[in-house]
């Protein structure tokens, strides 16, 4: 029997063929691309929180610092007077009226009308009406007789006092002596 060459190698190189096609089909499909991952987005800039509103550091009136001043008295021959603040300037002021037999409570501001005062002491809370100072003084003041509780109240809180009138800022002052000399000029 004699062997065809040709028809031994037909297969092989059949085989061969296949394997080489199968071989370019693949290399030559397009090669499967992962996609990157979208860029992480980045984060806009937030803001700064707006400040939380000033809440007073203190809860209760008598925690609060003291108004910046010092009490000043002065004799005079009508009755004393006791100026509290700093320098030559008072930002409250207690004179005896000792012919009215009145005490005048003044906070330095003006108005043109009354407005409302409220003084507060460890014994009593006082609602007042202050009215606009004569002669057009920048003041307000507010009118207690000589026997007044809360005068008494006023000397004897335990280390402070406050005075409040609406739209100025509230005193917080101290209840030094200069305060009881003031009533009992007028009570003497």
């Amino acid at each position: 029997m004699k062997i065809n060459r040709a028809s031994a190698i037909a297969p092989l190189f059949c085989s061969a063929a296949l394997v080489l096609a199968s071989l370019l089909t693949v290399s030559c499909s397009a090669p499967t691309v992962v996609p990157a991952p979208p860029p992480a987005a980045t984060p806009r800039p937030v803001p700064p929180a707006p400040p939380p509103r000033q809440q007073p550091a203190f809860k209760d009136w008598r925690d609060a610092p003291q108004t910046p001043g010092n009490w000043r008295y002065e004799a005079r021959p009508a009755g004393g007077i006791a100026r509290y603040g700093t320098g030559s300037g008072a930002l409250f002021t207690m004179t005896c009226d000792r012919p009215s037999g009145t005490v005048l409570l003044a906070r330095t501001g003006t108005s043109a009308v009354s407005l409302p005062m409220t003084v507060l002491t460890t014994s009593e809370t006082r609602p007042l009406s202050a009215e606009p100072a004569a002669q057009g003084q920048p003041q307000v003041v507010a009118a207690l007789r000589t026997g007044d509780k809360l005068l008494d109240a006023m000397a004897f809180s335990r280390g402070r006092f406050s005075v409040e009138v609406n739209g100025l800022p509230t005193l917080y002052l101290p209840a030094w002596t200069e305060v009881g000399r003031v009533i009992e000029d007028c009570r003497g």
